[in-house]
C-alpha cells in the first residue's frame, strides 16, 4: 500500500519499485493488524465458509434441494393429470345433463299424448276403434295412424334412454379416473411434504450457523474498512513527505524524457530493463530515496482514495457511485488526463509499461485467457490496488493478484494507437470490474463470494431504500439508480414485492406453491439478483413496463427470456441483476 525506494549506486540510476513515504506511516503499515491485510476477495469474503459444520448442514441442504428437484416433475405430472381428469368429469356430467334434457323433452311430448287420450276417454287400442263403428276404411286407417305412433314414441324414447346411459357410463369412468389422480396427487403431496419437513429442519439449523457466519463476515468487513482507511492515511502521508522535502510535483510532460532531463534535484527511476523508466522521477535522500510522480498522477489517485467505500455499480460514473473503468476515468479526468470509461477501452488506448515496474497511479489489468480482460484497478504499490469491484461491491483495497495481470498503463506517458482487448474464449463468460456478466436468459449458477444460494449473510447485503429489501450490494446499488430515474419518469419511486430471499423464504414459498416456486436453493432470489416489481410494472403493455423494457438495461437489470411472454411462464414483474 505504500510506494517503496530504490537507490543511484556509482551514478548509475538503478530499478526501483517505488520511493519510501514518511517513516511513520511506513511503521504504521508494518505494525498493522496481519488480519486487516487486503484480502484476495475483497469485502472479506474469502474462507468465512470455511466451516466443517455449515458444510455438513449444507449438504444434508442440498440433498433436500435434490429429492425436491426429482419430485418436481412427479407433482407437476400428478397436477396435470388431476386436472384432466377433472376436466373429462366436467365433460361426461355435461353430456349426461345434456342427454337427460333431451330425454326429458320426449317423454313430456309422449305424456301429452297420453293426457289427450285420457281426456278422450280412455286408451285408443283397436278394439275401441272396432267399436265405433266408423267406416271399415277409416278403422284400418285409424289402426295403422296408432302403430306408427306407439312405434315412433318407443324409439324416440328408446334413443334418448340409451343416449343417457351411456353418458352415465362416461361420467363413472371419468369419476373413476379423478378418484385414481387424486389418490395420485395426495401420495405425491405426502412425499413433497415429507421433504419439506427435512427443508424445514435443516433451514434451522443453517440458519444458526448462518448467524456464527455473519458475525465473522462483519469482523472481516471491518478490517477491509480498516485496511481502507490506513491505506488513505498511508497516501496522505506520502503526499505531505512530498511537501516537507519542497517537492512541487512537476506534470506528467516534465517527466516523460529523463535521458533528455528532468526537473532540477530530480534523477530517473531505473526500468527493468536498465533503462529508465518515463513518467516518474525520484529525490535522491538517505537512507532511501522519494518517489516523485506527476502532479496527475497525484490527483486522481487522491481523488480515489476519497471514493473509498463508495458502492460499486455497473454503468454508474460517481459519485455515489461507480464501475472500475468510471472510477478509473474520473478520478484522472479530474486530475487532467482524459481517459475512456471502460475496462476494455482503457486496456485499448492506454500506453503500458512492464508489470515489474509499476508504480503508484499505474492501471492494472486483469484477466485470465480463457475470460479474457476482467477489470481494471490503479495499483498502489506491487501487491496493491484500489478499485471498483464487482465482487466486493465497493471500491476498495484489495490484494492485485500476480497471476492475473494481463497488462500495466501508465495514463501520464498518454494514449497508444488502440489494441484489442482480449477476449472470452472457448464459450466462456464475459468478467466485467472482477466478476462474471451471466446473459438474461443464464440458467446456471449464480454463486458469488463463496455463499450458498439463499444463505448470504446480512452484511454481505446492502439495502436498496425500499422498506427491508435488500439484494446483493452491486445490485443495490444499481437499483437504487435504476428507482431514482423511475421517479423522474413518473414521479414515485418503483413499486417492490420481493427481492433478496432467504433460503428458508423459499422452502416456505415452496410449501404454498410447489408446482409454481422454484425447488429451495435455485431461485434468482436467493442471490440476491432478483426483484418482483409492482404499480404497473407487472402488466405487460403498460407505461411502467415499457419504461422498464427500454431503461433497466443501462443499470444491469434485465426481463429474463423465460418470463417473456408465450415462453411458458409470463412474469412482467420478475427482474433479474445481469450487470456483472
Amino acid at each position: 500500500m505504500l510506494p517503496r525506494s530504490g537507490r543511484r549506486t556509482g551514478g548509475t540510476a538503478v530499478r526501483t519499485a517505488f520511493a519510501v513515504v514518511a517513516a511513520a506511516a511506513l511503521a504504521a503499515a508494518v505494525t498493522a493488524p496481519a488480519s486487516a491485510a487486503p484480502s484476495d476477495q475483497p469485502g472479506g469474503t474469502s474462507a468465512v465458509l470455511d466451516s466443517r459444520a455449515l458444510d455438513e448442514l449444507q449438504q444434508r441442504a442440498a440433498e433436500v434441494q435434490t429429492g425436491l428437484q426429482q419430485q418436481q416433475a412427479e407433482v407437476a405430472a400428478a397436477r396435470e393429470e388431476l386436472a384432466r381428469a377433472e376436466r373429462a368429469v366436467a365433460d361426461a356430467e355435461a353430456v349426461v345433463s345434456e342427454a337427460e334434457s333431451e330425454l326429458a323433452v320426449h317423454q313430456r311430448a309422449v305424456a301429452a299424448y297420453a293426457a289427450a287420450v285420457y281426456r278422450d276417454g280412455g286408451a285408443v287400442t283397436p278394439l275401441t276403434l272396432l267399436l265405433s263403428g266408423g267406416d271399415p276404411g277409416d278403422v284400418v286407417a285409424a289402426l295403422g295412424f296408432l302403430e306408427v305412433v306407439d312405434g315412433h314414441a318407443a324409439q324416440v324414447i328408446g334413443v334418448a334412454a340409451g343416449l343417457r346411459q351411456t353418458a352415465l357410463d362416461q361420467q363413472q369412468r371419468a369419476t373413476a379416473a379423478l378418484t385414481q389422480a387424486r389418490a395420485r396427487a395426495d401420495a405425491v403431496a405426502g412425499k413433497v411434504a415429507e421433504l419439506e419437513a427435512a427443508a424445514d429442519a435443516v433451514t434451522d439449523e443453517l440458519d444458526e450457523a448462518l448467524g456464527v457466519v455473519d458475525r465473522q463476515l462483519a469482523q472481516l468487513q471491518q478490517e477491509q474498512l480498516d485496511v481502507n482507511d490506513r491505506t488513505a492515511a498511508n497516501w496522505r502521508a506520502y503526499v505531505e513527505q512530498l511537501t516537507a522535502a519542497g517537492i512541487t510535483p512537476p506534470p506528467a510532460a516534465a517527466l516523460l524524457d529523463p535521458p533528455a532531463g528532468l526537473p532540477a534535484g530530480l534523477v530517473p527511476v531505473g526500468a527493468v530493463d536498465g533503462g529508465a523508466q518515463r513518467g516518474a522521477a525520484q529525490l535522491p535522500r538517505q537512507p532511501t530515496s522519494l518517489l516523485v510522480l506527476p502532479a496527475e498522477t497525484l490527483g486522481a489517485v487522491t481523488a480515489a482514495m476519497g471514493a473509498l467505500g463508495r458502492p460499486y455499480a455497473p454503468g454508474t460514473a460517481g459519485p455515489d457511485s461507480w464501475d472500475c473503468g468510471s472510477l478509473v476515468q474520473s478520478v484522472y479526468g479530474s486530475a487532467g488526463i482524459q481517459l475512456p470509461g471502460t475496462q476494455a477501452d482503457l486496456f485499448a488506448a492506454t500506453t503500458p509499461v512492464a508489470p515489474a515496474d509499476v508504480l503508484p497511479g499505474d492501471l492494472v489489468f486483469l484477466g485470465s485467457a480463457e475470460s479474457g480482460l476482467g477489470h481494471v484497478g490503479i495499483a498502489l504499490d506491487p501487491r496493491t490496488m484500489l478499485a471498483a469491484d464487482a465482487r466486493a461491491g465497493a471500491v476498495v483495497v484489495r490484494t492485485l493478484p500476480a497471476d492475473q495481470v494481463l497488462g500495466i498503463g501508465r495514463p501520464g506517458l498518454g494514449q497508444r494507437a488502440p489494441v484489442a482487448a482480449p477476449g472470452p474464449t472457448g464459450g466462456a463468460l464475459r468478467v466485467e470490474c472482477g466478476n462474471t456478466v451471466y446473459p438474461p436468459s443464464y440458467d446456471g449458477t449464480r454463486s458469488w463470494g463463496g455463499y450458498p444460494n439463499g444463505l448470504i449473510p446480512p452484511s454481505a447485503m446492502c439495502p436498496i431504500g425500499a422498506g427491508a429489501h435488500t439484494l446483493r450490494c452491486d445490485a443495490a446499488a444499481a437499483y437504487r439508480a435504476l428507482s431514482a430515474a423511475y421517479a423522474g419518469a413518473f414521479g414515485t419511486p418503483i413499486c417492490i414485492t420481493d427481492s433478496y430471499r432467504t433460503y428458508a423464504g423459499q422452502v416456505r414459498l415452496y410449501g404454498q406453491k410447489p408446482a409454481l416456486a422454484a425447488v429451495p436453493g435455485t431461485s434468482n432470489h436467493g442471490w440476491g439478483l432478483a426483484v418482483d416489481l409492482c404499480g404497473g410494472i407487472d402488466r405487460f403493455g403498460t407505461p411502467q413496463y415499457a419504461w422498464m423494457k427500454a431503461n433497466a438495461g443501462r443499470f444491469g437489470f434485465l426481463h429474463p427470456d423465460w418470463a417473456e411472454p408465450g415462453n411458458g411462464r409470463e412474469e412482467p414483474w420478475h427482474w433479474e441483476f445481469a450487470g456483472t
